[in-house]
């Protein structure tokens, strides 16, 4: 950690006054290399596949961890992307004059070297590394044991293009050990690490939040809910719901509890829970849910608050939009909420009573990504309330500070 760390903090120095295009060049090289190197990687990814099967991990897990040549091309056109966005270091975020005629500015600056712990997804290997770069941070990944071999694929490419850049290559390190006790020594760098972001499961943000001395952006689990009123056309609600909870069960914004008000029992609560089923949906529901349909299996509390990660979804008839809140507020994380109404005063009173990262209006809650948001990708959606909230691009990846200009002012 320590040889990584000094390494990061010299290679932030030069990353902090490299140029866009320098920077951009890089990004592009990277993506250059990945598309000329799918073979290499998707052998890689074949081998912690494998070991992942051996080792029981669930089709959840296994959708996060697997790569095609589709995926690949993916993570090269986020790189890409990436790129293709304003460079945040330098930018004013805002200036004034005082009576004193002194003028402030407020500038975004990178904020030094940052920690990335992550479990099985291995294109975050790729979009942890691009958006620091673009930010003008150096970054120490740490990925998990599951994506170890994909995750070193990619990253060889990530270093091809800081080479090609004439850029460090210690801009973008990965951690060569699936060692655990490197996450603990990661924890505990605050002389060489900025900031940490944890990017898996609850046990692992919990660890991070419990044992680092290095402040944390927080990304807790995605528990995200969508409310359904009556008023809301049957055609999209199913459209809506359908996507937000199975077109891909296994990223955190997936949606975990279905909520429907009691209004709309009759004519959507039915034609929901079917659809779900005839999906291959598990459903979970209160009683009135399991009047529906036989297959239905009764809710537990413990239902409420759980993150399925996985073609299960919970399923609760409520009496009104308070309770909708209610609920949500009590049993949710924080992350991605979504009422389906065409009553825009209760879109309003939903979006404004809840403090969720994410809140939407007739759509789906898988739009809680980065790359949605406009900002190329994301190292995680971050739940907590200080500097960075929701998706965390390279804005979220920068602090600001003061330039003061004078013309020979003193402080009276």
């Amino acid at each position: 950690m320590n040889q990584m760390g000094a390494a990061a903090k010299t290679a932030a120095r030069v990353l902090a006054t490299a140029s866009t295009e320098q920077k951009n060049a890089a990004l592009k090289a990277a993506a250059t290399v990945l598309r000329n190197s799918e073979q290499k990687i998707l052998t890689a990814n074949a081998e912690d596949m494998a070991a992942g099967k051996a080792k029981g991990l669930t089709t959840a897990l296994l959708d996060r961890l697997m790569l095609d040549g589709k995926r690949i091309a993916a993570i090269a056109q986020g790189l890409e992307e990436i790129a293709d966005l304003a460079d945040p270091v330098g930018a004013v975020i805002a200036d004034w004059t005082r009576p004193n005629g002194l003028k402030f500015e407020r500038v975004r600056t990178p904020l030094g070297v940052i920690g990335v712990i992550y479990e099985s997804r291995p294109n975050v290997t790729a979009d942890a590394g691009g958006l620091c770069l673009k930010a003008g941070n150096a970054c120490i990944l740490r990925g998990g044991s599951e994506s170890f071999q994909s995750s070193r694929a990619i990253h060889a490419c990530l270093v091809e293009g800081l080479k090609a850049a004439g850029l460090p290559e210690a801009a973008i390190q990965l951690v060569p050990t699936t060692d655990r006790a490197m996450v603990g020594a990661m924890l505990t760098a605050a002389n060489w690490l900025d900031v940490i972001v944890p990017r898996g499961g609850k046990s692992l943000v919990a660890r991070v939040q419990s044992e680092s001395r290095v402040p944390v952006f927080a990304h807790l689990e995605g528990n995200c809910h969508v409310y359904v009123e009556a008023s809301v056309t049957l055609d999209m609600a199913k459209s809506i719901v359908l996507n937000a909870k199975l077109r891909r069960t296994g990223v955190c914004g997936a949606a975990e509890t279905l909520l429907v008000e009691r209004a709309a029992v009759k004519s959507h609560l039915a034609p929901l829970v079917t659809m779900l089923l005839d999906a291959g949906c598990e459903v979970r529901g209160d009683a009135d849910t399991r009047k529906v349909d036989a297959r239905v299996k009764p809710a537990t509390e413990e239902d409420w608050a759980t993150e399925y990660l996985d073609a299960i979804i919970a399923v609760r008839v409520v009496d009104n939009l308070d309770a909708a809140i209610e609920h949500i507020a009590t049993h949710g994380s924080s992350h991605t909420e979504a009422i389906l109404t065409e009553n825009a005063d209760h879109a309003a009173q939903f979006m404004n009573r809840l403090d969720s990262a994410i809140l939407l209006h007739n759509a789906s809650t898988q739009f809680a990504d980065g790359a949605e948001f406009g900002f190329g990708a994301e190292i995680g959606i971050a739940t907590g309330k200080m500097h960075a909230r929701g998706p965390v691009g390279v804005e979220q990846l920068t602090t600001f500070k003061y330039r003061v200009h004078g013309t020979g002012q003193t402080r009276p």
